[in-house]
Order: C-alpha cells, then structure tokens, then sequence
C-alpha cells in the first residue's frame, strides 16, 4: 500500500470517530456528565501525545528553534482564527448546550461548521507527517485522536440537534470533516516527502500548538462545566494513559 494511502486512511479513520461519537449522540441520550469526564479524559490524552510523540520529536529532528518557532505560530494562528469563527457563533461548538441557533445568529452553523474543521485538520496532518519516518504512525497519537474525537462529536452533535439542526447539517458536517480529514493527512505525507527534517519539525510543532490551543480553549472548558472538580483527575489520569502507551511503544 502507498504509504500517503495509508496516511489517508488513519486520517479518515481519525476523522470517522467524530461521525461515531455524532451517532451515539442523535440516537442515544448520553448522560452529559459522562461525555464530560470522557473529553477530560481525551484532553489529557491528546496533551500527552502532542508533548511526546510531536514536540520531543520535532526539537530532536528538527532542532529547538524550529520546533518553538512551529509551536508558538501553531497556537497564535489556532487562538486568531478561534476568536473570529466565535464571534459568529461557534464558540460553544464542543458544547452539548449552549449553541446557538440559526434564527438566533445567521451564519452560526456554517461558523460551527469551520470551526470543527479547524479542530481536525492538524489532528490529522500529524497523523500523515507520522509515517514519513518509514516507521509506523504512532499508537499514542492514533488513540489520542480517536479518544478525543468521540466525545468532541458526540457533545458537538447533541448541541446541535438541541439547537434544531437536522440530521443532513449534523451528519453532513461530520462526515465532510472526516473525509477532509483523511485528505489532509495524505496531502500532509505527500507534501513533506522528502521534506528537510527542520521543515518537517516546524509543520509538527505547528500542529502541536494548534491541538494544545484547542485542548484549552473548547475541550477543558467543555468537561469542566460539567465535571467540575473531577476534570483535573480525569484529564491526568488520560495524560499518564497516553504516556503509557508511548512508552510502551
């Protein structure tokens, strides 16, 4: 198989547990103290894959400048485009309630629409830059995706549905995300092949900083309100998951 296929698929396969976290939402009523100690879970777990498997890799490839320079921009760019889609209504696009609706904010889905997008695409250009090494892509960043991704859909979907989207909008925006998904890793791998390892380690760090800006801005705040106390317990004990499995790995 060529390897930037292979990359599409664990993009799309990254990218599909949104869709399977949005069916769970449509068709089961999921206690919302559950999704919100699983997304505690998920955020440890997608911080501890961006310190170990992206940072440290890209400072030990590409050199210390490289990656703090890729990491910072990642971050400023996530939080600039962030601010802009929320003032048209996606800044509780994570959210189980508290989503706005159409007749509420004109624009709003389309917004909520781009953000989750923009949640994704750096998940899974990681996921394609990951197999350029010749290795395999790496277990702790494969199940950091597919952890996070299940309740980010499933509390993102019951939102929309509260907020009057139908199954075509709710549906339609997933899948469109999990098939950008699994194109943007295959682009990532076909792009960088033969990339110099800094140029490798700045696109890395970029996204690293992008997933850690998202981690704090729309998936922490999300588990907190309704974990409350228990999210820094839920969030370490995915973080030592995560550390584990790379370990191990």
């Amino acid at each position: 198989m060529p390897q930037w296929v292979e990359a599409g698929l664990w993009g799309l396969a990254g990218g599909g547990a949104l869709v399977v976290g949005a069916l769970i939402a449509w068709f089961v009523r999921v206690p919302r103290d559950v999704v919100a100690v699983v997304m505690a879970f998920g955020a440890g777990v997608l911080i501890a894959a961006a310190a170990f498997e992206l940072v440290d890799e890209a400072e030990k490839t590409g050199g210390l400048l490289a990656t703090t320079t890729g990491f910072l921009g990642g971050a400023v760019v996530y939080v600039l485009a962030n601010v802009v889609l929320a003032r048209y209504g996606a800044r509780h696009r994570k959210r189980s309630s508290d989503q706005p609706t159409e007749s509420e904010q004109t624009g709003s889905g389309t917004a909520i629409a781009v953000g989750a997008l923009l949640d994704g695409v750096p998940e899974s250009v990681v996921l394609g830059v990951s197999l350029l090494g010749g290795g395999g892509v790496g277990a702790a960043m494969v199940a950091a995706v597919v952890i996070s991704n299940v309740p980010e859909g499933l509390s993102s979907a019951a939102g929309m549905k509260q907020a009057g989207r139908g199954p075509g909008y709710v549906f339609g925006v997933w899948g469109a995300i999990a098939l950008v998904s699994g194109l943007s890793a295959a682009l990532g791998n076909v792009l960088l092949h033969g990339a110099s390892p800094q140029v490798v380690a700045v696109i890395t760090a970029v996204a690293a900083g992008a997933i850690l800006a998202m981690v704090a801005d729309t998936m922490i705040p999300e588990a907190f309100e309704r974990a409350r106390l228990y999210t820094g317990l839920c969030t370490t004990a995915g973080f030592l998951t995560a550390f584990v499995v790379e370990r191990l790995g």
